[in-house]
C-alpha cells in the first residue's frame, strides 16, 4: 500500500463512501448528518457547502474498523497487528518536489472563517471549532519536531477573526509550548488540516520525550514517505499534501475562555486555554476540508489504535498471559476491558495495579479471561455477573491525578477501579460452547442465503 493524500483515500473508499448532494449548513447540519450516519460504518462526502463554492467537507474517515483497516492497507483481523509492528518502525519523510497546500495563499488572513467552513458541532458549544487539525511544532530547547490533534476555538470578531484559542493537554506539545514561554517567545506552529487518515494516526500516537519522530511513523503506517514543505511564515514543516494549512504563533503568556465544547466524554467542557494567532492560510484549490465529530467512532478508533495499541503492547511485556485488550467505545479511552489466559488472581490483582497507574486516562478496568470477547459487551457483561464476586474482586486507587477533560474529576485529584472478572487459575467455569465444526457449517449456510 502506497497512499499520499486524503484525496487518493477518497478515491479508494467506493461503496465505502456515502456522497451527500444536499448543501447543509456547517453550523449543525453536517455535524447532525454525521452522527446519524455513524453506524453505517462509512466515510461521508459533502459535495455542496453553502457560502463556498467548490469546497467539500468529508468526515466519518475512521467510523469504523474496515475504514481503519483500509487506511493502513491491510485487514480488519490484523488491523492491531498491522499497527503495532509499523508503529514500531519509521520511513523518514523527504522534501517535496511540489506543494499542493500552498496553491492558494492569504498572508495575513484577516477573517478565518470567511476563508474556511468553520464547523459549529453541538448546540451549546460556544463557537465552531477546528476538531482535526492537525498541529505541527519544533520545540525550541531541543528542535525536535511533534505534532498532535488539539481542539480550536474559533474567537471570531473578538479576535480579529484570526485567533483560536487551543486546548494543549498533552505532551509534546505543551512542553513545547512552556519551553518557549521561558524565553518568552510565541511557540511558531502550522495546523494541517485535510491529511491521509494515517497521518491522523500517526499524529495522536503516544511517544516519549525523545522520538520517535510521529512523522517517521506517518510514513511506515502510509507506506511511502511523508513529503515536506517549509511553512511560508513561520518555521515549521508542514505536509506538502495537506488540503489547507494554517500558519502562526501561540502568543507568550496569554490565557483566555475557552469553551464550553462537547467533548469526546460526552460533556461540555469549558478552560482557559493559549491563544493561536493567524498569520497566514494557505490550500489547495477547491479544497476539502476535514470534520471529525467528537464522542463517535472515530473517536474510538483513533483512540484504540494510537491508546489501546500501545498499553496492550506494554502489559504484554510486564505480565504473563495478557492477549487482547478493548478500550470501551464512547468512554473516551477512560474504560477499557483485557483478556488474560492462565492468569492467577494475584497476577490480575497486579495487572490491575499497572494498567491503572500506567494510563492516566484510565479509570475503569474489567479483566477477563480469553474465552470472553473483550469487544463484545454482552460477553463482558456475563463474565462480570458470573465469575465476580464485589467483595472479594474489586481493586480501588485513590490520590491519583484526574483527565482534565473528566468532568467527575474537573482535573483534580481522582480514583480508579478495577473489576476482576475471571474464572481464577484452576476453577471450572466452563462457558458453554457449539462444537467448532457445526458452528461454522451454520455460518456457510447463512453466508450463502445473504448472497441470495
Amino acid at each position: 500500500m502506497s497512499r499520499r493524500d486524503l484525496r487518493s483515500f477518497l478515491d479508494d473508499l467506493d461503496g465505502d463512501l456515502i456522497r451527500v448532494r444536499e448543501p447543509l449548513d456547517p453550523k449543525f447540519e453536517i455535524a447532525a448528518l454525521l452522527k446519524e450516519a455513524q453506524g453505517r460504518g462509512r466515510a461521508v462526502l459533502f459535495e455542496q457547502v453553502p457560502g463556498f463554492p467548490g469546497v467539500r467537507i468529508a468526515g466519518n474517515l475512521l467510523s469504523s474498523r474496515r475504514l481503519a483497516a483500509r487506511a493502513l492497507g491491510t485487514s480488519e483481523e490484523r488491523l492491531i497487528d498491522t499497527y503495532v509492528a509499523r508503529s514500531t518502525q519509521g520511513v523518514p519523510p523527504v522534501r517535496a518536489q511540489e506543494v499542493p497546500a500552498q496553491e492558494v495563499v492569504h498572508r495575513d488572513p484577516g477573517d478565518v472563517g470567511a476563508l474556511l467552513p468553520l464547523m459549529t458541532h453541538h448546540e451549546k458549544d460556544a463557537a465552531p471549532y477546528l476538531t482535526c487539525g492537525m498541529v505541527l511544532a519544533r520545540d525550541p530547547a531541543s528542535g525536535m519536531r511533534g505534532m498532535g490533534v488539539h481542539r480550536m476555538m474559533y474567537k471570531g470578531k473578538s479576535g480579529g477573526g484570526k485567533r483560536f484559542g487551543i486546548l494543549l493537554a498533552n505532551p509534546p506539545l505543551s512542553l513545547y509550548l512552556a519551553n518557549a514561554e521561558a524565553q518568552g517567545k510565541p511557540l511558531e506552529v502550522a495546523v494541517a488540516l485535510g491529511v491521509d487518515p494515517a497521518m491522523l494516526i500517526a499524529s495522536v500516537v503516544k511517544t516519549g520525550p525523545l522520538g520517535p519522530d510521529k512523522m517517521e511513523i506517518a510514513g511506515a503506517l502510509a507506506g511511502a514517505p511523508v513529503e515536506l514543505a517549509r511553512a511560508l511564515t513561520v518555521d515549521v514543516d508542514i505536509p506538502a499534501r495537506a488540503e489547507v494549512i494554517l500558519e502562526g504563533r501561540i502568543l507568550p503568556g496569554v490565557r483566555e475562555p475557552e469553551g464550553p465544547f462537547g467533548e469526546n466524554t460526552g460533556a461540555y467542557f469549558t478552560n482557559r486555554c493559549p491563544v493561536v494567532e493567524v498569520s497566514a492560510v494557505t490550500h489547495r484549490k477547491d479544497f476539502i476540508f476535514p470534520a471529525l465529530m467528537p464522542w463517535t467512532a472515530d473517536v474510538d478508533t483513533l483512540l484504540s489504535l494510537a491508546g489501546g495499541a500501545e498499553l496492550l503492547g506494554q502489559l504484554k511485556g510486564l505480565v504473563r498471559g495478557v492477549v487482547d485488550l478493548e478500550l470501551v467505545p464512547g468512554t473516551s479511552s477512560f474504560a477499557a476491558v483485557i483478556a488474560v489466559r492462565d492468569c492467577p488472581r494475584h497476577e490480575v490483582r497486579r495487572l490491575i495495579h499497572l494498567a491503572l497507574n500506567i494510563d492516566r486516562r484510565l479509570k475503569v478496568l474489567t479483566v477477563v479471561d480469553d474465552d470472553v470477547d473483550p469487544r463484545d459487551p454482552r460477553e463482558v457483561a456475563w463474565a462480570m455477573s458470573t465469575r465476580f464476586l464485589p467483595e472479594r474482586d474489586t481493586v480501588i486507587i485513590n490520590g491519583l491525578e484526574g483527565y482534565i477533560i473528566d468532568p467527575s474529576s474537573a482535573g483534580d485529584s481522582g480514583s480508579r477501579i478495577g473489576f476482576d472478572a475471571t474464572r481464577g487459575a484452576g476453577a471450572q467455569f466452563d462457558k458453554i460452547a457449539l462444537p467448532p465444526e457445526a458452528a461454522a457449517r451454520a455460518r456457510a449456510v447463512l453466508s450463502a442465503i445473504d448472497k441470495g
